[in-house]
């Protein structure tokens, strides 16, 4: 018998539904950011809708964190709390993590999302991170283990910044995790490392898979608030996430916009998809 939580159908179609809320979330979100809008006006946005949709936020209480998303802006790379003095200025980067709990059933995804025109250097960083995301999506199957996902999102980003001559790191210490009946279960799972080790994935296991992307170091520092993550050179960041379901016919990403072949990833490995989160683990 597995140590992880391991979901029936009924259950996962139950996160599917607790994913589609997380996702029109986003959309909604992506769509209203501009210069002059503050994180803590999007907060307000994301607590609107999910709780319109007859969702919980997930993120709202837990662990005593004040907020219903994440928006971490620029160099901050996770956790940062929004704020109605935080506003956002044409060129910023903001990641924003999102989470909602649908009859007891958690789903957690990310999106980073440049204000208004950024530079050339900061849409790649975005395109990087995000193809490192479903790269390691592509490796969520049975029989493979978690650290095939690790190794194909460490590779597609060191891939991707020795394509464009960028120093792209992975954020040092941040993991995605397992989701399912709680927004943070085990088995943690690592950006970077080896394949063939860890936990053996099987049919029914849920991973929320996060990358997160840093041009400098990849090193981080937690600021006084006790939450949010800096990059400890100030190099500007990327997250992206998503929930994904182990199932039989190969991952199926919950959070993933509906119409896309419902959403069940490709049996080719070299997959490009996408559009446009305490602990060590991301959200």
């Amino acid at each position: 018998m597995s140590r992880f939580e391991i979901k029936t159908p009924a259950q996962l179609e139950v996160m599917r539904a607790a994913g589609l809320v997380v996702a029109g979330t986003l959309g909604t979100l992506a769509q209203a950011i501009e210069p002059g809008i503050t994180t803590g006006e999007l907060d307000r946005i994301a607590e609107r809708e999910i709780r319109a949709a007859g969702a919980t936020p997930s993120f709202k209480g837990y662990q005593g964190y004040p907020a219903t998303i994440c928006t971490s802006v620029n160099d901050e790379v996770v956790h940062a709390i929004p704020t109605q003095h935080r506003r956002l200025r044409d060129g910023d980067l903001i990641s924003i993590d999102c989470g909602a709990i649908v009859g007891g059933w958690h789903g957690d995804a990310a999106i980073t999302v440049g204000v208004g025109a950024i530079t050339r250097e900061h849409a790649e960083l975005l395109q990087a991170c995000e193809a490192a995301l479903w790269q390691g999506i592509a490796q969520a199957r049975p029989g493979g283990r978690i650290g095939d996902v690790s190794h194909a999102v460490e590779q597609a980003v060191r891939a991707a910044g020795q394509r464009r001559g960028a120093g792209y790191r992975l954020a040092e210490g941040y993991t995605g995790h397992g989701i399912g009946s709680q927004m943070h279960m085990d088995p943690s799972v690592p950006n970077c490392g080896p394949p063939g080790r860890g936990p053996r994935l099987v049919p029914g296991m849920a991973l929320a898979i996060e990358p997160m992307v840093v041009a400098g170091r990849g090193e981080t520092v937690v600021l006084a608030d006790d939450w949010t993550v800096v990059t400890a050179d100030g190099g500007w960041a990327a997250h992206f996430e998503h929930t994904v379901a182990i199932t039989p016919d190969g991952p199926w990403v919950l959070t993933a916009i509906a119409g896309l072949g419902d959403n069940r990833v490709p049996q080719q490995s070299g997959i490009e998809r996408g559009g446009s989160t305490p602990g060590h683990t991301g959200g």
